[in-house]
C-alpha cells in the first residue's frame, strides 16, 4: 500500500515558520472529531524549527530543522500505549485516539523525539497527525507542505520500495537513526545542521596591494592522505563541509602558482581560519 512520506530540505528552510503557523491555525481552539481535541494556545510545538550556527566571520552559516512527528514504522509510542491509544494507519500515519489516550501521560516520554505534548488541562497526550483529517477528504497534501514557500517541506506517497529506493538516489536519511524507529521523515543535506565544516578566505599580497585569491588549489589531508579538494571561488573562498566534528587532526593545502603552504588544525566543531595570505 502506498504510505505517506515528509521530505525535509535543510539546505532550503528559512526559519519563516509558516509550517508552524499552518498547524496551530489548523488546531488551535478546533475539534476534529476521531482525530484530535484542540491544542492549547500556548507550550506546544508540534512543528519546531531548531537553528544552529556554524563557523565564525564572513564564513559563517545557519542552518534550520524542522522537527516533528516522524510517523515511525516501529514507534516506541505505539508500543507504550494502552487499550489502542496509539496507532499507525495503513497509509503510514500515526495517530492519537483522543478518546482513549486520556490520562496516558507516559506517552509523551515514550516518544525519543520529543514530540509527543501533555495537553494539562483535557489530560491528553497530543502530537501532529500529518493533517490526516484533511488528507481523509481528499486534500493532496497536508497543510505543511502546501504553505512551505521555499521548498523545503515536500511530500511523497509511494510504496515503501519505491520510497526506500528515492532515498538512496537522493541521499536522504531519518533522525537518529541509531533508534530504530524507522521514520516516515526524510531528512535532505542534514549535514547542514549535524556536521561541521572548515572554512578560509585566500588572499594574494602583491606590491602591498591584498586580493581575493581566486582558483587557488585547495586540498583537505588527514592522516596524509587528501580526502577533498577544491579551488577558491571568485571571493577567495573555500570551505569542506559534511566534517566529523570532533573529528582530530587535518591539515589545509594551498598551491597557488608555485607556491604551497600547509596549516595544520585540529576539529572539533566549525572553524573559520581566517585569511591565509601568500606574498609575492
Amino acid at each position: 500500500m502506498k504510505k505517506w512520506n515528509l521530505i525535509v530540505d535543510v539546505a532550503n528552510c528559512s526559519n519563516c515558520n509558516n509550517c508552524a503557523m499552518a498547524v496551530k491555525d489548523e488546531y488551535e481552539g478546533n475539534v476534529f472529531p476521531g482525530y484530535s481535541l484542540p491544542q492549547p494556545r500556548h507550550g506546544h510545538h508540534w512543528v519546531n524549527i531548531l537553528s544552529r550556527e556554524r563557523g565564525s566571520g564572513s564564513l559563517m552559516d545557519a542552518a534550520y530543522l524542522p522537527t516533528t512527528c516522524n510517523q515511525c514504522d516501529d514507534a516506541p509510542c505505539v508500543a507504550a500505549a494502552t487499550n489502542g491509544a496509539l496507532y499507525k494507519r495503513p497509509d503510514g500515519i500515526v495517530m492519537i485516539d483522543p478518546a482513549r489516550s486520556k490520562g496516558q501521560k507516559q506517552l509523551v516520554d515514550a516518544c525519543p523525539y520529543g514530540h509527543i505534548w501533555w495537553n494539562e488541562e483535557l489530560s491528553v497526550p497530543q502530537k501532529y497527525s500529518f493533517d490526516a483529517h484533511l488528507l481523509d477528504k481528499g486534500w493532496k497534501e497536508p497543510r505543511i507542505s502546501q504553505v512551505c514557500a521555499s521548498g523545503c517541506l515536500s511530500v511523497v506517497k509511494c510504496e515503501d520500495e519505491e520510497m526506500l529506493a528515492k532515498a538512496k538516489a537522493e541521499q536522504l536519511e531519518g533522525l537518529r537513526p541509531e533508534l530504530g524507529t524507522k521514520p516516515r521523515v526524510w531528512y535532505k543535506n542534514l549535514y547542514r545542521f549535524t556536521k561541521e565544516h572548515i572554512a578560509s578566505s585566500v588572499a594574494t599580497v602583491i606590491g602591498g596591494l591584498e586580493e581575493a585569491c581566486v582558483e587557488a588549489e585547495v586540498k583537505l589531508v588527514r592522516q596524509g592522505s587528501v580526502v577533498a579538494e577544491q579551488a577558491t571561488n571568485c571571493f577567495g573562498d573555500f570551505k569542506f563541509d559534511g566534517l566529523e566534528p570532533d573529528s582530530g587532526e587535518y591539515a589545509v593545502r594551498i598551491k597557488w602558482r608555485t607556491i604551497e603552504k600547509e596549516f595544520p588544525l585540529v576539529l572539533q566543531k566549525s572553524v573559520n581560519l581566517g585569511v591565509l595570505r601568500f606574498e609575492s
